[in-house]
């Protein structure tokens, strides 16, 4: 916490509208004093080494360089930033991987001020905070108690985020980039994968993410 009660922030965001109209939000908190605005992950980094603020907003999907590689690398650099992810998505194996990349909150997009405010006074303070939309019971227990288990739930921690990214829409040399893999190696995850799916091509891919967003279950 700075002089004056106020905690230094950098929010990234890839919409300019959307990261000034939540940059704004920090500043009407009163707690936060924003310090660094960008658009990508690469140019996230970059202002969480040079200036580590104490607290960082990021959305779940930035280009360049993969959200959770931007709190990966923040931790090795050992900037003291905590993060708080934004994101549309609910499911479980998006939450976990979120918290287990050493993020310290998950907001959800459609949250209220109110969830920003105590996610933010819950992080600063030390603590983990999730969006009261997210069931939490079902987060750790992994479901609701009957047998079907997420498909998801198979894939580790770099084949989830190469599937997030390719329902996305990119390419595998696009993701190499944002997860600062080989392209081949790229090719291997999604191979592995699209096999524990039982999936065989990228647009049955994309259709199995489209039925989860639409039964509620992945976004």
């Amino acid at each position: 916490m700075e002089d004056g009660g106020t905690s230094s922030v950098v929010v990234g965001e890839p919409l300019a509208l959307v990261r000034e109209g939540l940059a704004a939000l920090c500043e009407r908190t009163g707690r936060l004093r924003v310090v660094g605005q960008c658009g990508d992950g690469q140019e996230a980094i970059e202002l969480i080494r040079r200036l580590r603020p104490e607290l960082t907003l990021l959305d779940f999907d930035l280009p360049k360089l993969f959200s959770l590689e931007v709190v990966r690398q923040a931790r090795q650099s050992v900037t003291g930033t905590r993060v708080i992810i934004l994101s549309h998505r609910t499911d479980r194996k998006t939450v976990l991987e979120v918290l287990r990349s050493g993020a310290s909150g998950y907001l959800l997009k459609s949250d209220p001020l109110e969830s920003l405010v105590a996610a933010i006074r819950q992080v600063l303070s030390g603590g983990v905070y999730v969006s009261p939309q997210v069931e939490m019971a079902r987060i750790f227990t992994g479901g609701n108690g009957d047998d079907h288990r997420d498909p998801l739930e198979a894939l580790s921690r770099r084949e989830f985020q190469v599937y997030s990214l390719l329902v996305e829409g990119l390419r595998a040399k696009e993701i190499a980039a944002r997860l600062e893999l080989s392209p081949k190696t790229v090719d291997t995850y999604r191979a592995n994968l699209m096999r524990k799916l039982d999936i065989h091509d990228l647009a049955g891919l994309v259709k199995f993410a489209l039925r989860r967003n639409q039964d509620g279950s992945g976004r």
